[in-house]
């Protein structure tokens, strides 16, 4: 079933067209479509109603592994658009099909429900002329009604899909979620090894194509040592200078330019007084590539220096009330993992793309898209239509402009109902 879309394309056209030529042909004739017009005007319509819905989504505070409420409210705007099989997964996902008439592929189109900000955050959504401003409005929450719009915009086009259209909230994409909603879906839940495409919508406007998957390690690091007073046990090991050790040896790595590779530590933690040698410090780090050797590379090199950081400690200071030790735990794991630009879902994406006027942007990035991606199914993360900007800070914002928004909605529309071979 993953590989008939092109051909299914390449069929209808003359023999002598390439499957290349067809899909494009294809994308330009639905485009230019009255039924896809009638989709479109219906998003027009709806404009106003999407934007109220992404003021009452971001209103429902979604912290990480507490997504449940905003869960549950995604559920029931599914439900008010007719959807069957209506599902709150073991792993908190929600969603719903729209039945095709058969013989087609099985499609996820999801956004995902969770944000960056902790449980306690004002997400009170505040609108200054055409913009809106809280925390978590655009990533990802500004996609979540897209989805509803797109249901509405095809039934009121009267499309039918040879595809069944699972449309999700999926949880669990941001940091220490570790895409554990699309981890869920891919190896664990109902659907497992039934999806043949994966649409994966995020901020933005039509042309990007996300089509690699930039995968990470994280690694929580913990230094002990016996502690002590730091006046009457001076010249015991510290465990924050085993630390220091590891961090200098860790940012003097050496990693490819290409495929993309970088590392940071991001949280440093420990210690109960200015005058005490800490018995216990941490420091959490992320390591990211474009490419599954060279992060498997990474990985290993930053591993083998933690012995030798707390081993320089051990040999520099005494350790007559006990050595300094760590312990590693691995806190994220997310795939790398690629769509080829000749697979029929970019194919489409692309065709779509430049049928509507707008420049394909291909690029790597981590989202929900990389475990498909990593399992070899065919997989694509596309801008949901909205502008925003300061994604994860306090002042996140979403711009409000109705054309350029409905123009962008519509290439991801446009994209799904060829892969679903709408009629």
């Amino acid at each position: 079933m993953k590989k008939t879309m092109l051909a299914l394309l390449a069929a209808v056209a003359a023999p002598a067209v390439s499957a290349a030529q067809s899909v494009n042909s294809a994308a330009k004739a639905l485009l230019s479509s009255p039924k896809f017009a009638a989709a479109k005007a219906k998003i027009a319509e709806d404009h106003p109603r999407i934007v109220a819905d992404v003021i009452t989504l971001t209103e429902i505070e979604a912290p990480p592994f507490k997504e449940a409420n905003r869960a549950a409210a995604f559920l029931e705007l599914l439900r008010a658009e007719g959807l069957s099989d209506l599902t709150t997964d073991a792993e908190g996902n929600v969603y719903g099909t729209r039945k095709g008439t058969g013989g087609g592929p099985l499609i996820v189109i999801t956004a995902h429900l969770d944000t960056v900000f902790p449980e306690g955050t004002n997400v009170k959504v505040r609108r200054e002329g055409n913009m809106l401003y809280a925390p978590g409005v655009g990533d990802d929450t500004s996609s979540l009604p897209v989805l509803l719009a797109f249901i509405r915009a095809m039934k009121a086009a009267n499309y039918s899909t040879k595809a069944d259209i699972i449309f999700m909230g999926n949880v669990g994409e941001e940091g220490p979620g570790d895409l554990r909603g699309v981890r869920y879906l891919f190896t664990k839940g109902p659907l497992k090894n039934k999806i043949d495409y994966f649409i994966s919508l995020e901020p933005g406007r039509a042309g990007r194509i996300t089509n690699g998957g930039v995968g990470s390690r994280r690694y929580k690091v913990t230094f002990k040592g016996p502690g002590g007073h730091s006046f009457g046990d001076f010249g015991l090991v510290n465990p924050a200078y085993a630390m220091a050790n590891a961090m200098v040896e860790f940012g003097k790595m050496k990693v490819p330019a290409e495929p993309r590779t970088v590392y940071n530590v991001g949280l440093l933690e420990g210690g109960t007084s200015v005058n005490s040698i800490p018995f216990s410090t941490a420091m959490t780090i992320d390591m990211r590539s474009a490419g599954k050797a060279a992060l498997d590379a990474e990985e290993q090199a930053f591993l083998a220096l933690l012995p030798r950081a707390a081993e320089m400690e051990n040999a520099a200071r005494s350790t007559a009330k006990g050595k300094v030790s760590f312990d590693a735990q691995k806190v994220g794991d997310r795939p790398v993992g690629a769509t080829a630009l000749d697979t029929d879902i970019v194919q489409i994406a692309t065709a779509v793309t430049k049928a509507a006027g707008f420049e394909p942007k291909y690029g790597a990035s981590s989202t929900d898209s990389n475990l498909p991606m990593s399992l070899g199914i065919p997989a694509v993360t596309l801008g949901s239509g909205f502008q925003t900007m300061r994604a994860h800070s306090l002042e996140e914002a979403m711009v409000i402009d109705k054309a350029k928004d409905v123009d962008s909605m519509a290439v991801s529309l446009a994209t799904l109902l060829m892969l679903a071979a709408a009629k």
